[in-house]
């Protein structure tokens, strides 16, 4: 039973977008993507790129134990709603194959509620980049309306 933590990626991309989550240890990779309350998985050996289909897999997340489902493509899905709690979350594939088990850890990285303080931000922004222009052209309007009235 060999016990390996390796690389961990989890990229948040754009809202709407499926977050991806990377464990791998010398013979295996998990590569999770996850889409509001679903994830999928799929894990395959390091050394051919196979898929692994003979697995059980069970993912902790934010201390509970989630099974998964194996699919007829030989990916394996999650569903729960503790995929969609902001923040940060370990994640670990535990695998259980007729050779042995094997444990593979990834960080799961949530953005919750920034997406709307960003875009409010940003129209607040905006807001103060408009106002300072209208300033600025209504001074320069009057600046030269008074240079126009004072004689020469």
């Amino acid at each position: 039973m060999g016990i390996a933590a390796g690389a961990i990626s989890a990229t948040a991309l754009a809202a709407g977008e499926a977050l991806r989550v990377e464990a791998r240890s010398a013979d295996l990779l998990a590569v999770a993507l996850v889409h509001d309350d679903r994830m999928v998985i799929h894990l395959s050996r390091v050394l051919d790129n196979a898929p692994v289909r003979d697995a059980t897999l069970t993912v902790m997340l934010r201390g509970a134990a989630h099974s998964t489902v194996a699919e007829s493509d030989g990916s394996y899905t999650l569903q729960t709603p503790d995929l969609k709690l902001p923040g940060a979350a370990a994640v670990e594939f535990q695998i259980a194959q007729p050779s042995g088990s094997e444990a593979l850890k990834g960080t799961l990285q949530v953005a919750g509620g920034t997406q709307a303080a960003e875009d409010k931000n940003q129209v607040r922004q905006l807001g103060w980049w408009a106002l300072n222009f209208t300033v600025c052209i209504g001074f320069l309007w009057l600046w030269s309306r008074r240079r126009k009235r004072q004689p020469d």
